[in-house]
């Protein structure tokens, strides 16, 4: 390519030609102001390239509040840019959920990812509606997009905060009923429930009761009641079933110490009777705790509708709390089912009552035993402490008699040591005063009802 120009080594800039470049004798070209940031590259006007010149920086104006305009419109694209990001995380997790995960669950996993949490896993055993069991392992966010809960409905169920909900709870929801019935936790859906530690007492009769409930052969040609009630009812009966047993352990403990006590005082007797307290009470405050939940729940007839209608196309009008059905017959059959609920959570909250009173009764008997045992250790320490009194009054007389006789023997003159009679005589009235001053002194005590 060849250059057309005054100077080869002038500071101007050349215009190029598309023809054969021809070499051309070097030079330095002085170095050129640089533009000023923020400007855009040169233009090409005419035969040269020329700079545009530097704008004047904008100012900002003033808002009526006495901010700058230039300051709102920073913390405006930064509240964008922070929303832009909370929606594309929202969306992303959404996406990767599905259309019918529920509310919180994405929000959930995205900050379990964010912050390098390992998510938790549960151990559970799945039983459905045709009695089939199995063992699985479900992720949180698997079991709050499978069951349509919330994060906060997990916490009465989560084996590891079985110190904070140890109080028993039903808790229903629109797709799930979350059990916690002591070491019994378990999620009821429509056709099938996942129990958490399976491997407790509590998991163990539960299974034992809700297995031949789920057998065909077990119905003997009667209805079947839905797979939710059955799950609930199962649950109540196997705490119940413990609550009694153990009321059927502690009772003969309880009555054979009554029979012994107050008689028999030893170590091991109270021992028994200290265990058998402590039993009584924590089996009185189990009765009442579930009796509570059952009471509170009677009272409750929305929740009651909420089990009758899970699972059938039916909802509850808002105003007046009535089930709205599209098909009648799911309506009459749901009003069926409310009235068996009620007649089951009475049933159960009589037997529980029983038990609980029961419980109450055997404790106030144990306590009026530890009343009666104190009076009758009180009344021995009286007796022990009348004796010890009795004989300090007894001590008190003699010291006055050694006193007299510790005057005599000092080995001074008192012209009585020459007369034979002056031993004798100072024995016995030594001997008559202690007696004459403990007789007075007795009487002068039971005077005063000290003794």
């Amino acid at each position: 390519m060849a250059s057309v120009s005054s100077s080869p080594c002038s500071p101007q800039v050349v215009l190029l030609l598309p023809v054969p470049l021809q070499p051309q004798p070097r030079c330095r070209l002085p170095r050129l102001p640089l533009p000023p940031l923020g400007l855009s590259a040169g233009t090409r006007r005419g035969g040269g390239l020329v700079f545009p010149l530097p704008l004047p920086a904008p100012r900002a104006a003033e808002g009526n509040d006495g901010r700058t305009v230039a300051k709102e419109e920073e913390e405006e694209e930064v509240e964008d840019e922070e929303d832009g990001e909370e929606r594309g995380g929202h969306d992303g997790s959404r996406d990767a959920e599905g259309p019918g995960a529920p509310r919180g669950s994405g929000r959930f996993a995205a900050d379990y990812i964010s912050l390098g949490i390992r998510e938790p896993v549960y151990e559970v055993i799945e039983v459905k509606s045709n009695g089939r069991v199995s063992t699985k392992k479900i992720s949180r966010r698997q079991l709050l997009k499978s069951s349509g809960l919330r994060l906060r409905d997990t916490r009465s169920v989560d084996p590891s905060l079985w110190l904070m909900n140890s109080m028993p709870s039903l808790l229903v929801r629109e797709q799930a009923i979350l059990l916690n019935l002591g070491s019994l936790r378990a999620i009821a859906m429509h056709e099938r429930v996942l129990i958490f530690n399976y491997n407790s007492s509590g998991g163990k009769v539960f299974l034992e009761l809700l297995l031949p409930r789920l057998n065909p052969r077990n119905i003997n040609g009667g209805p079947a009641m839905p797979f939710q009630l059955e799950v609930v009812e199962a649950a109540l009966l196997s705490r119940i079933q413990r609550l009694e047993r153990r009321l059927m352990h502690v009772e003969p403990r309880v009555d054979a110490l009554l029979e012994v006590l107050p008689n028999r005082l030893t170590g091991d007797v109270l021992e028994q009777l200290r265990l058998s307290k402590q039993s009584l009470v924590e089996l009185g405050s189990r009765a009442g705790a579930l009796k509570q939940m059952l009471i509170d729940l009677l009272e409750d007839p929305h929740e009651i509708r909420r089990i009758c209608i899970m699972g059938r196309n039916c909802t509850l009008d808002k105003q007046s709390d009535d089930v709205e059905c599209s098909v009648p017959l799911e309506k009459h059959i749901a009003e069926e089912e409310e009235e068996e609920i009620e007649m089951l959570l009475e049933n159960y909250l009589q037997r529980c009552e029983s038990c609980h009173g029961q419980a109450e009764r055997l404790l106030d008997s144990a306590r009026e035993m530890e009343d009666s045992i104190a009076v009758n250790l009180s009344s021995r320490r009286l007796e022990v402490s009348r004796v010890e009194l009795l004989l300090q009054v007894g001590t008190f007389c003699v010291a006055v008699g050694a006193l007299i006789a510790g005057i005599f023997g000092m080995n001074l003159t008192s012209y009585l040591e020459t007369n034979a009679w002056a031993f004798w005589a100072t024995t016995g009235g030594i001997a008559v005063g202690a007696v004459a001053g403990f007789f007075l002194m007795y009487r002068y005590l039971k005077a005063r009802k000290i003794l």
